[in-house]
């Protein structure tokens, strides 16, 4: 009797792996067909443009303007709302030697930052209300590792990692230009 058991155990298993076997194989032959399809190519092209367009909207939304430290120029995108805030750089797979974002703060507090979702390792520099810088902090992308500033701040300025060091840039080194900045919401 356990053998007659053991044996149709066998059949129906073997049954059912070829039955699976053949839904798969039609399932990869679906897919494939799916990915040559014009109208298909047609729509995932379609979805990529409409994904770019709405990223360089958001983008776009934020005002841009230019800030000296220590006599090097920088381009800053002006993170000034809550929203615009909380986006920061997450997402973003690259950015330009000389450009950043300042965040603008609407309270003088220790605030701190951290990484999650963001791909570029960057360095984040905390300005007080009169433009100086408290302190820098290297970050690491993809963590949640809070970086504080050391006093109240009103801003913090994040650029490549690196980009404060490589030019000599230190706490104490004033930002010039912050008045060209959004009040924050």
């Amino acid at each position: 009797m356990h053998n007659a058991l053991q044996i149709d155990f066998h059949s129906a298993a073997a049954i059912a792996w070829r039955a699976a076997s053949q839904r798969h194989s039609t399932a990869q032959r679906s897919v494939l067909a799916m990915k040559k399809s014009p109208i298909l190519m047609y729509l995932r092209a379609l979805i990529l443009v409409a994904l770019a367009a709405t990223t360089m909207a958001a983008r776009a939304q934020m005002p841009e303007i230019t800030l000296t430290i220590a006599g090097n120029k920088l381009t800053a995108e002006v993170a000034a709302t809550n929203p615009e805030r909380m986006q920061g750089l997450m997402h973003r797979r690259m950015m330009p030697e000389n450009r950043g974002m300042l965040f603008v703060f609407t309270d003088v507090s220790r605030h701190a930052m951290w990484m999650e979702n963001t791909y570029i390792p960057l360095s984040v520099a905390f300005i007080d209300s009169d433009g100086v810088i408290t302190n820098i902090e290297d970050m690491k992308p993809h963590t949640r590792d809070a970086h504080p500033a050391v006093k109240p701040v009103r801003y913090a300025l994040e650029m490549n990692l690196g980009w404060f060091t490589k030019r000599g840039i230190k706490p104490g080194a004033k930002l010039e230009g912050l008045e060209k900045a959004p009040a924050p919401k």
